[in-house]
């Protein structure tokens, strides 16, 4: 079975009640959900964790090596800021999958750059919700072709 590592960051727990001409109004215990099932479904086995606070999220990440085969990260805020997280999945060596749920490329300059990208596979944005299941499918392909007895898709 693969273990993929889910990493909300800071304010993403407000999901629901903030800015919802940005987020929409899905709370993250929704999104969460529909991840759960779709990981039953791939036969994925996820941890899903948030935290508004950059220190832990490094540590997740680092944590990472040890047991997961992958990880699917919504920075938030720190996507634009935090050299310690892109530092931190480069050095873990784990396939990562970067998740937005507005399309940080059609809003203000300073969010339109990501420290992030440039060390994970891709980068889902603008997709609402349905990119963490976008990210969750896009990453179950890439480890079936790349690690021994995981069923490949459709089969």
């Amino acid at each position: 079975m693969l273990h993929v590592l889910v990493i909300h960051g800071p304010n993403l727990n407000l999901l629901g009640s903030r800015e919802e001409s940005v987020y929409g109004t899905t709370t993250l215990d929704t999104i969460n959900g529909m991840l759960v099932k779709l990981g039953r479904e791939l036969g994925v086995d996820l941890d899903i964790r948030q935290s508004n606070h950059e220190g832990e999220l490094v540590t997740w990440i680092q944590e990472a090596r040890n047991g997961y085969h992958g990880i699917i990260i919504n920075p938030a805020a720190y996507t634009h800021t935090s050299v310690a997280i892109r530092d931190a999945l480069l050095a873990v060596e784990v396939p990562a999958v970067e998740v937005h749920l507005s399309n940080i490329h059609r809003r203000e300059e300073f969010r339109r750059h990501s420290y992030v990208a440039g060390v994970t596979l891709g980068q889902i944005s603008g997709f609402g919700p349905i990119g963490y299941l976008l990210a969750l499918r896009g990453l179950y392909e890439h480890l079936s072709l790349r690690i021994p007895n995981v069923p490949a898709p459709g089969s």
